[in-house]
């Protein structure tokens, strides 16, 4: 009997140090965690083909690039960007004496209260600097701490986007502020509609610990879903989670439905002391020995493809739904800012 078929992403923010301190660097951040990108190795060589999402601090630094640079030549990994707004330039729109003056780090910075313009600026650059060293245009992405609005889908159409990967279904912020509602995302692929262009969103592997739950709070008590990620869904992110618990996860998650299997961790994460939680060497080897174990566990009950962001697109495209189906199901702010309502098209 032929066993079912899953498909497997794995992304890796690929990113500056210091993002877990609660402060994000304007300037004067290192990108030293990229020399630790070559622990991958073994995950690539049982089959994994990773999507890099890069940050502009990444794509401009010459050690990064030679880093990356191997991996896309070794093992076929797909170079994708990834926006940090608030390092990424311009700063502002006033020129550079209005980016010297602002401080060195930030301790919030909302992509609700940055302008459209200067978003759109900041795209340029990001999409620059990914030409500049791929000799070819980036064309995945994710935003910097998934905090991806219903606004941004056009800047995403304009810089050439042609696969997301910022949507965190059953995630909602209780205020604009605090992070865009992705609440009733699906769980698998799906088409953005954007005027004339689409973008292919491949959202995170989330899943509610009681299938009933999201329902109930959508009718009963919409003003507990900005918690609900804390205590009702579990996400796929090996960081966090024991290896049970990704095993849970993961079958709940094909049960249900579910068709692509999103894993994701940042750079830092791979470099001993890049981050509190991984304070040394033997605290990374365990990560990457667990991911290890989920890959092989999974791969023993499933045929598994492993597929970069866009090789997903062009085997699951031309399958995919549109998200235009699902938001006719809704109206209003209950639409959220998983997709761009079709009225608002350009």
């Amino acid at each position: 009997m032929s066993r079912p078929t899953l498909y497997l992403a794995v992304s890796l923010d690929v990113e500056e140090e210091g993002l877990f301190g609660g402060q994000y660097a304007r300037r004067g951040y290192s990108t030293v965690n990229t020399g630790s990108l070559g622990r991958l190795d073994p995950l690539c060589e049982r089959g994994v083909r990773p999507t890099l999402f890069c940050a502009h601090s990444v794509l401009a630094d010459a050690p990064s690039r030679r880093v990356l640079a191997g991996l896309r030549d070794r093992h076929g990994a797909e170079i994708g960007a990834h926006l940090h707004h608030w390092n990424t330039p311009p700063l502002t729109l006033d020129g550079p004496g209005a980016d010297a003056a602002l401080a060195d780090n930030a301790s919030s910075v909302p992509a609700a209260a940055v302008p459209d313009p200067l978003m759109a600026a900041k795209f340029e650059r990001l999409m620059a600097a990914g030409q500049e060293f791929q000799s070819a245009p980036l064309t995945s992405f994710r935003m910097g701490r998934w905090d991806l609005h219903r606004n941004h889908w056009p800047l995403l159409a304009q810089a050439g986007i042609k696969v997301d990967a910022s949507v965190r279904p059953l995630h909602c912020g209780a205020t604009p502020q605090a992070g865009p509602d992705h609440f009733d995302a699906p769980c698998n692929p799906y088409w953005v509609t954007v005027g004339q262009k689409r973008i292919f969103e491949v959202p995170l592997s989330v899943t509610p610990l009681l299938q009933p739950l999201p329902g109930l709070l959508r009718k009963t008590a919409p003003g507990l879903r900005p918690g609900f990620k804390n205590w009702g869904a579990l996400s796929l992110l090996p960081v966090y989670h024991p290896l049970w618990v990704m095993q849970a996860v993961t079958r709940l998650f094909v049960a249900r439905g579910g068709q692509v299997l999103s894993l994701t961790w940042h750079s830092s994460e791979m470099m001993p002391g890049g981050a509190p939680h991984l304070p040394d060497a033997s605290a990374v080897d365990r990560l990457m020995q667990k991911i290890l174990a989920w890959t092989d566990w999974l791969t023993s009950r499933w045929d598994v493809r492993s597929l970069t962001m866009d090789q997903l697109r062009e085997t699951l495209g031309p399958q995919a739904p549109d998200s235009a189906l699902r938001l006719r199901q809704c109206s209003g702010a209950r639409c959220g800012d998983w997709a761009y309502p079709p009225q608002e098209a350009p």
